[in-house]
C-alpha cells in the first residue's frame, strides 16, 4: 500500500517543525515547501530516511504550488508574517497564497487541508495584517469549502518569539516597555497548536469548521510580562509608553528588517486577541490546553542570572 502523503507550506517554522514531527510519526512521507532547502535538512532526522522531503518552491509561484500538492493526501499551510518588508507583503502572504494553495489542492483531489490563520482575523479591521488574514480565509473556502480554518492567540513554547524576546529584553533594559498593556491575549502552547492541525486532518467532523485556539487562561499584556519576570527572576518595572510615543518610534523603524514594533501592529493592540466564546476551540478538537506555568519555566530559565542556576 502506498504510504500517504503529506504537503506543509511553512514546515520549517516555528509551528511548522512540531507538525513536520507529528505527520512523520503517523507515518506520513512529508513535503516541506520552502524557499530555502537547507533550512529543512534538520527536520529529516524526525523521520526515517527518505520520510521528510524539503521541496525547493516557491508558493507564490503557480507551478511550484501545483507540483508540490500533486499527489497528495493532506496538505497544511502555515505560511506568515508579522511585518511586511515590502508593500502588499500582507495581501501576497495572508491573503493570495492561501487561495493559490486552496485551488490547487482542489485540483489536485487532496483529501484535506488546514489553513493557520489568526484570531482577529476581520475583513473590516484597522489592521492590515488583520484584513490580509481574513482574505486568506475567504479565499480558502471559496476554493476548498470543506477546508479547516484555525485561529490561534499568541503561541508560545521553546523558540518563540514573544516571551523570548521580551525576557530577552529584560537582561538588559531597566524596565519593560510595553504598549497596549491591558490588552488581553490567551497565549496557547505550540504543542497544542500542532495536536490541534493533526486532529483537523483526522477528524471528518472538522472539515468546514473554524476553531480558535487559546491557553486555560486570557491575562493582560502587562500581567503576561510580569509572569515572564516572575519566571527568569528579574526585578523590572513594567512601563506602558504613551501612545503619540508608540507610534512616533513605530514609524521610525517602519524600514528595519525585523522592526520591533510597527503601525499596524499598534492597530492590533488596541483588541483583545482572545478566543470568542461562540467558537470551538481545542478541546472541542479533544486537545486538553497545557498552562504556560507548566511550560515556561522550562525555557525561560536560561534568562537567569547564572543561567538558570
Amino acid at each position: 500500500m502506498a504510504r500517504r502523503v503529506a504537503v506543509v507550506f511553512g514546515g520549517t517554522g516555528f509551528i511548522g517543525r512540531h507538525v513536520v514531527q507529528r505527520l512523520a510519526q503517523r507515518d506520513y512521507v512529508v513535503r516541506v515547501v520552502t524557499r530555502a532547502p537547507e533550512a529543512a535538512r534538520p527536520l529529516m532526522t524526525q523521520g526515517l530516511v527518505g520520510q521528510i522531503v524539503p521541496l525547493a518552491a516557491g508558493p507564490l509561484d503557480d507551478g511550484h504550488v501545483a507540483r508540490a500538492v500533486a499527489g497528495a493526501n493532506v496538505a497544511v499551510n502555515l505560511v506568515g508574517i508579522l511585518a511586511e518588508k515590502r508593500e502588499g507583503d500582507f495581501a501576497r502572504i495572508h491573503g493570495a497564497l492561501p487561495g493559490r494553495v486552496a485551488r490547487h489542492a482542489t485540483a489536485a483531489g487532496v483529501g484535506h487541508l488546514v489553513h493557520l490563520s489568526a484570531i482577529g482575523a476581520d475583513s473590516a479591521a484597522e489592521s492590515l495584517y488583520a484584513r490580509s488574514k481574513a482574505q486568506g480565509e475567504a479565499e480558502v473556502l471559496a476554493a476548498f469549502p470543506t477546508a479547516t480554518i484555525l485561529r490561534p492567540s499568541i503561541v508560545f513554547g521553546p523558540g518563540d518569539s514573544f516571551f523570548n524576546r521580551f525576557a530577552g529584553m529584560a537582561r538588559f533594559l531597566p524596565v519593560l516597555p510595553v504598549v497596549g498593556g491591558e490588552t488581553r491575549f490567551q497565549p496557547v502552547y505550540v504543542g497544542d497548536v500542532a495536536d490541534a492541525i493533526m486532529a483537523a486532518l483526522e477528524r471528518p467532523d472538522a472539515a468546514a469548521r473554524v476553531y480558535e485556539l487559546g491557553g486555560p487562561r486570557a491575562a493582560s499584556f502587562r500581567a503576561l510580562m510580569e509572569y515572564m519576570l516572575g519566571v527568569i527572576r528579574r526585578r523590572r518595572r513594567v512601563v506602558e509608553l504613551p501612545e503619540g510615543l508608540a507610534r512616533f518610534q513605530a514609524g521610525l523603524t517602519g524600514w528595519m528588517p525585523n522592526p520591533p514594533l510597527t503601525r499596524d501592529q499598534l492597530l492590533l493592540l488596541k483588541k483583545d486577541n482572545v478566543v470568542a466564546a461562540d467558537r470551538p476551540g481545542l478541546r472541542d478538537l479533544g486537545i486538553e490546553p497545557k498552562a504556560m506555568e507548566t511550560i515556561l519555566p522550562g525555557y525561560l530559565a536560561r534568562f537567569r542570572r547564572g543561567g538558570g542556576q
